[in-house]
């Protein structure tokens, strides 16, 4: 039998450690003290050990919640139903919460999928790229007449959920050792906003009317736009002094890196 090359034996051995194809295994030695298989299984189990490491560091109060033996048990299946997709495992673990929505071992405690939606969404705001904040003289030096056709980066740190269980208050009985409360299901969801300002993680809860109008901001309505979305419930008259105020508490919070040209 000719000797595989390189690029065939490395993809046999990722195989192998991915779904237990034995193709990898005959051109593996053993030794007096370990057998070809033995060898193998090593990598295999410590492919394993690393991404429930991963997923325990990025889902820490999940993790605790749970308990070891618990969360050990939930990271295997999601192990075997997603592999990992990225350069670095600071990224795995993207489907945890819609994993436990699934999963009929954990669909009837839903507070397990919102705890791991928001540990995630926190992990996304504190590591996402840097850029500058929007500055109140960046916002003025524009002309009252160029107001209404102004639209908005948001910063790459923002992030927004909602939720239809009390995960942020589990979540901070947990980080703070504190008794946890029981689950209690939230009617409509309650809207959050979570973002880093100097380093620091922040986060709030919304109304409803701040949270669709920052999703219209996110999604590229206007200052105009948004002054016509709060005319529906506020009137015309008052609509632009709401919009105002809202612009300039996210101007203020550092939700808003820019001003978008055009």
């Amino acid at each position: 039998m000719n000797d595989p090359s390189l690029s065939v034996l490395q993809q046999a051995l990722q195989q192998f450690i991915l779904r237990g194809a034995s193709d990898v295994g005959e051109y593996v030695n053993g030794s007096a003290r370990a057998s070809g298989g033995a060898r193998l299984a090593v990598y295999a189990n410590a492919y394993r050990t690393r991404l429930a490491e991963a997923l325990e560091s990025n889902f820490p109060m999940l993790a605790r919640l749970l308990g070891d033996e618990e969360f050990r048990l939930l990271a295997g299946r999601y192990i075997e139903q997603h592999e990992s997709s990225h350069r670095s495992v600071r990224w795995y673990g993207d489907r945890l919460a819609s994993c436990l929505a699934a999963d009929s071992r954990y669909r009837d405690a839903a507070l397990l999928s919102d705890l791991a939606a928001w540990e995630w969404a926190m992990a996304e705001a504190f590591d996402a790229a840097d850029a500058p904040c929007l500055s109140r003289g960046e916002l003025t030096s524009h002309a009252p007449d160029e107001w209404a056709d102004l639209r908005f980066r948001l910063h790459p740190a923002v992030r927004r959920l909602d939720l239809a269980w009390n995960a942020p208050q589990t979540w901070r009985a947990l980080q703070d050792n504190s008794a946890t409360p029981g689950p209690e299901c939230v009617s409509p969801r309650q809207c959050w906003l979570l973002w880093r300002k100097d380093l620091q993680l922040l986060f709030r809860p919304l109304d409803s009317l701040e949270a669709v109008a920052l999703d219209g901001l996110a999604a590229g309505n206007s200052f105009g736009e948004l002054c016509g979305q709060l005319a529906e419930r506020f009137g015309e008259a008052e609509a632009a002094s709401r919009a105002a105020q809202l612009l300039n508490v996210w101007v203020e919070g550092g939700l808003i890196s820019s001003i978008v040209a055009g």
